[in-house]
This record gives C-alpha cells, sequence and structure tokens, in this order.
C-alpha cells in the first residue's frame, strides 16, 4: 500500500523520468518524489534535437517536457546538474551530487538512458568532431551546419542511421556537402533490411548527400586542432571541416552494474533487465526507456528500444507499477521520422534475417507506401511513408498474428482492417 510517508526516486531525467514523475502525480500519490537529472536543463524531448529544433523551424523552449515551473507547483523535488553515484539496496538510499547527498527511497526508478557510441579513432579530440544526444550538443551542432551551410563547408558523418540521415537532411538544408560513411550496404540496414534501406538511399542521394558504403572511418586528420578530412579502412579520404560520430548509443548501465542489477546479453542490445511490469531483478527498483531491456511476448524475445514512444510510455507504466497497479508493458516498438519532404511511421520489430518478404502498398517510387514485412505469412512490422493515419490498423494488424494473403495486403484498395482475423 503506497501512502504519503514513502519516498519515490527516479534517476534520469529525460522524457521516461519526467512523464514518471507526472504519472505519479496524476496517479494520487502524495509522497515525496525525487527527480535527479545530471543535466543542467529541465527534462526534455530528444526528437527535435536531431528535426525541427535542428533544423531552425522549432524554439528551444518548445522541446521541454513540461514548462519549468510545473515541477515546484506538483511538489517534484528537482535536482539538475547532480550525478548519482551510488545505489545501496540494502539500505534503499542513493547518492548523488558533489556533496555526496544521501537520500532515502521506497521504490527507485531508473531512468538513466543510452549515451552515444565513441569513435575509437585517432583524431577524435579534434574541435570539428560531434555527437548529437543532448540539447547542449544540438546547440552547437545547429551553429555548426549554419556556418558551414554559409561557407560551402562539408559535413562527414559517421553512420546511416536514424541520427546520422537526419542530421545529413538538416545539413543539406542549411546547404552543407555531406558525406555519409555507413559499414553496411545501406542506410538503416540493421532496421529495414536492404530492400528499404535504398529507398533512403536513394531519397539522400536525390538531395545531393554522397554516400561511401562498405567503410568505416579509421582516422580524422586535423591541423591546429581543426577537421581537415576523414580517412576510410579502404583507403579513402573525404575533405571535412566537421564530422558527426552517429554509430549508435549505449545503455547507461553502469550505476545499475555496481548495483548488481542484472543486466541483458549485450548480443541482444544490453540494457537492465526487467519483467513486463517494468521490475528490475530487486522488486523495489524499476527501469524504464532506452535503458530497459523488456520481454515481449509476441516477438519471443527482449527488446531494448531507444525511441520517443518507448521512453513516453514506459515512464507512465514503471510509474503505475511502482504504485502497485497491475500494469503489463508490451508496447509495440514504434518511432518517426522526417528527412527532406519524406515522412515516416514505423512499428513492430522485424531486424534483418526475420522476415522472409517485404510486401509494398503503394508506390515505393514516388516515396508514397506502406511497407510490410512478412514472415509466413504474418505481419511482423509495417511502415508508412507519406500515407498516414495508419497506424493504428498497421498496429492491429502485427498484433493479431494473423496469416494474411499478401497479394490483398499490397493492394491499396483493400481496407487493412478487413484483413485483421
Amino acid at each position: 500500500m503506497v501512502d504519503a510517508d514513502q519516498t519515490f526516486v527516479i534517476v534520469g531525467g529525460g522524457l521516461a523520468g519526467a512523464k514518471a514523475a507526472e504519472t505519479l502525480r496524476a496517479e494520487g500519490f502524495t509522497g515525496r518524489v525525487i527527480l535527479i537529472c545530471d543535466e543542467r536543463d529541465h527534462p526534455y524531448e530528444r526528437p527535435p534535437l536531431s528535426k525541427g529544433y535542428l533544423l531552425g523551424k522549432e524554439e528551444r523552449d518548445s522541446v521541454f517536457v513540461q514548462e519549468p515551473a510545473w515541477y515546484a507547483r506538483h511538489d517534484v523535488e528537482l535536482h539538475l546538474g547532480q550525478t548519482v553515484d551510488a545505489v545501496d539496496r540494502a539500505a534503499k538510499t542513493v547518492r548523488f551530487g558533489e556533496d555526496g547527498t544521501v537520500v532515502h527511497y521506497d521504490k527507485l526508478l531508473l531512468a538513466t538512458g543510452a549515451e552515444p557510441r565513441r569513435l575509437d579513432i585517432p583524431g577524435t579530440d579534434l574541435a570539428g568532431v560531434h555527437h548529437l544526444r543532448r540539447l547542449a550538443h544540438a546547440e552547437r551542432l545547429r551553429r555548426v551546419l549554419a556556418a558551414l551551410g554559409r561557407d560551402n563547408g562539408h559535413l562527414v558523418v559517421a553512420g546511416g542511421g536514424w541520427i546520422g540521415l537526419e542530421v545529413a537532411a538538416a545539413a543539406r538544408e542549411y546547404g552543407a556537402e555531406v558525406t555519409v560513411v555507413e559499414p553496411s550496404p545501406t542506410p538503416l540496414y540493421g532496421v529495414l533490411g536492404p530492400e528499404l534501406g535504398q529507398v533512403f538511399a536513394e531519397l539522400h542521394r536525390e538531395h545531393g548527400v554522397r554516400f561511401h558504403f562498405g567503410a568505416r572511418l579509421t582516422e580524422i586528420v586535423g591541423q591546429d586542432g581543426m577537421v581537415l578530412a576523414a580517412r576510410t579502412d579502404d583507403g579513402e579520404e573525404h575533405p571535412a571541416h566537421d564530422v558527426l560520430a552517429a554509430i549508435g548509443a549505449a545503455p547507461r548501465t553502469a550505476l545499475a552494474e555496481a548495483a548488481g542489477l542484472e543486466i541483458a546479453d549485450p548480443a541482444h542490445g544490453g540494457g537492465v533487465v526487467v519483467d513486463e511490469r517494468l521490475r528490475t531483478s530487486d522488486p523495489d527498483i524499476h527501469a524504464a526507456g532506452d535503458v530497459a531491456s523488456f520481454p515481449h511476448g509476441l516477438f519471443g524475445t527482449r527488446l531494448r528500444v531507444e525511441h520517443w514512444a518507448n521512453a513516453l510510455n514506459g515512464g507512465p507504466a514503471a510509474a503505475r507499477a511502482m504504485l502497485g497497479k497491475e500494469v503489463r508493458y508490451d508496447r509495440l516498438p514504434y518511432f518517426f521520422s522526417d528527412q527532406y519532404d519524406l515522412g515516416m511511421e514505423y512499428s513492430g520489430w522485424a531486424p534483418p534475417g526475420s522476415y522472409d518478404e517485404v510486401v509494398i502498398r503503394g508506390d515505393a517510387g514516388k516515396r508514397e507506401f506502406i511497407a510490410f514485412w512478412v514472415k509466413e505469412g504474418r505481419v511482423l512490422a509495417g511502415m508508412n511513408v507519406n500515407v498516414w493515419d495508419v497506424t493504428e490498423p498497421v498496429q492491429r494488424l502485427i498484433r493479431s498474428g494473423a496469416r494474411v494473403d499478401t497479394e490483398a495486403l499490397s493492394a491499396p484498395h483493400v481496407p487493412l482492417e478487413s484483413l485483421v482475423g
């Protein structure tokens, strides 16, 4: 039974942590809520950092989850710029801040997120090498892209994933020259496979982006602290004034590991192991957002999802579970992207090797279509590109597990709703 004498501590001031605090108050929890964030900015959402805010189309204040006054108004103790360096599970305490403040918890939520993977090559200490994860990164990169566009400068992007492509699109809109270096044969290969990865390669080529596939950066060459070029393992050298490292993110599990919590196998994405209630191996500690590895019955595996919707939904689910409410977290992975005039939404989970075929409904050449990843007649994932208001039927189709007629699936005149058994 939860009462006013209890203290709930949330470590991590991203979307998952902020939404968890909001949910605790919305559900009527009157105890103490402590939210500890290692950034000095109030909790914010990350998608604008590589989309609207990076492009200068959204104001800085638009990225925040709540207005700053919300936290005091709802009696949420917000500690900004404070790092938690220890969790004592036996004493049920966390220690944080430069002065080593120790607070007791009755329930603890780890929403520590992920951090960019670093390039382990010479030259990464040069001033023109960037990552994009935090608001401060986006502010700096926004100025850099504007300068590159103004001066006809070159940006080399290491990695052809979502962040790499979204920044490449932003850079081209600013007028910069862009080269993307990617070890796979297409961009987004690990998410969409070669079939749909090629669609994004063609989109970016049409907008002047150069791709160098099948290669990795081996050195960033500079002079007087500035970037001059980027070299790859096949002997190529690309002129560059700035380099973006966009080679993925790693879950921030150090705090959980030090506390002795179970950690998922890196081969399956790593992260803190949680059950369907988002509880860790310690029943008084939950985890949500990018750092959590949760079981998904539909796909028969653990998933660690690094996208906005997982933080948006996972934080509140963990908060309700902390309050003792019945929770079964089995949301379908969902994410979206905007690049030039292409907007897309993806639901499900279908990494390369997990599906038999990709079925296209619509016109892929015009980039107005829905793609379905299918195995043995069952839809594992769907992506709508410049086709809107179909996420709900696509997700119902995935969840149903129904065998579908792929000919009907590809026919735009057949309602998606009619394919759900």
